[in-house]
């Protein structure tokens, strides 16, 4: 078990216990006085909730509790820590739905969170996203400031030390591992949970400054934002195996640094946005999607008309297929029933008059041939 006085000093500034095998509670942190800037505990044993004596760690940047066993609701009350950037809650047991934040300044500073691989529900926590403005601004000069790195003064020279401090993450549908974890990074991961409802477009689409953007595997509906297309920084989006319906949104083609794009297993349809980066991407980034066409696709899109209305089911095939045979009948039908009608009276009336003309005919050459008979033999 982690020693309980861990979290009484205060001097220490960085906390890396990860890739052990500590069980048991974490033991309360941050005395009144401290100066505890990164915390890493993940890839260990720990269970139980997180200890509320967090929220006393006032210059805390870096929270780092994933993968472990920790079962807890989200924590709205490390909201108050006004410089964390920094927050990984992922494969754990957290658990229900985000509520609203107690006050519209919660998170002001946090550039990168990950939820994923927990038991979260409800929509997605739009509410807190307003708030979290470091992800809304594109830093101009990205420098090389990264986490743990801090200036060390003495009276003749000045020394930058840099805490080797390792973040995995999974994105463009690998397990990414940050040796040194920039300040500039910005990362929202929600995926495999059970968050519902659509995605709030407004919102999402204001966080301009994201590198990495994935809520695949939860319950998701509605449309892909167009919004999304705002996002010029992003290279990494996963939308994979929810319930999206409608088409990919032809904004996204503008997205120059997308290098992973994921929409497979949904409900969408339509052709597939052409140029930029959607010509690198393969097959597999749209299975799953019966509607779609288009490159990659090997299914091609027939036309424009088509390509507007979204596929029909089978009954739906089924019933315009049946329509479409009744129609031609009662169209056909009475043409043909009128046209058999005028064809009978018409022979009849040809018939009867060939008749006439017949008898007409025969009776004249019978009297012609009976009167040169007669003249015959009076000669």
């Amino acid at each position: 078990m982690l020693p309980r006085c861990l979290g009484k000093s205060s001097t220490l500034e960085i906390l890396i216990l990860m890739f052990n095998s500590f069980n048991g509670d974490i033991p309360p942190f941050c005395a009144k006085k401290n100066s505890l800037k990164l915390v890493g505990l993940g890839y260990n044993r720990l269970q139980g909730k997180l200890p509320r004596s967090m929220a006393d760690c006032t210059r805390l940047e870096f929270l780092n509790i994933g993968n472990n066993q920790i079962s807890d609701i989200f924590p709205s009350w490390l909201g108050v820590l006004q410089v964390l950037r920094g927050l990984i809650l992922g494969s754990n047991a957290f658990h229900g739905i985000i509520g609203k934040p107690p006050t519209n300044h919660e998170f002001p500073n946090l550039c990168i969170i990950d939820l994923s691989n927990n038991l979260f529900s409800g929509m997605l926590p739009s509410k807190y996203m307003e708030n979290w403005n470091f992800m809304k601004y594109v830093v101009a000069n990205k420098g090389s400031q990264y986490f743990g790195s801090q200036y060390i003064s003495t009276n003749k020279y000045t020394y930058y030390i840099v805490v080797s401090y390792n973040m995995i993450i999974h994105v463009k549908g690998v397990e990414l591992t940050y040796v040194e974890t920039p300040y500039v990074l910005r990362l929202i991961d929600f995926s495999s949970n059970r968050f519902e409802g659509e995605i709030p477009a407004s919102i999402i689409g204001s966080l301009r400054a994201l590198y990495f953007l994935n809520l695949s595997n939860n319950t998701l509906s509605g449309h892909i934002p167009s919004s999304l297309g705002n996002l010029t920084a992003l290279e990494s989006l996963d939308l994979s195996q929810n319930k999206l319906s409608g088409r990919i949104p032809g904004s996204l083609a503008q997205l120059t640094f997308l290098e992973y794009f994921n929409v497979s297993h949904n409900h969408l349809w339509g052709p597939i946005p052409l140029g930029q980066q959607f010509g690198t991407f393969l097959e597999d980034s749209y299975q799953g999607n019966s509607g779609l066409c288009g490159k990659p696709l090997s299914k091609k899109c027939e036309g424009s008309e088509s390509s507007r209305l979204p596929p029909p089911s089978s009954f739906e095939e089924d019933e315009e297929a049946g329509f479409t045979f009744e129609f031609d009948w009662y169209v056909v039908l009475p043409g043909v029933v009128s046209g058999l009608v005028v064809g009978v009276v018409a022979g009849n009336t040809l018939a009867d008059k060939k008749h006439e003309w017949f008898v007409e005919t025969f009776r004249r050459r019978r009297k012609s041939t009976t009167a040169r008979a007669t003249r015959g033999r009076r000669t």
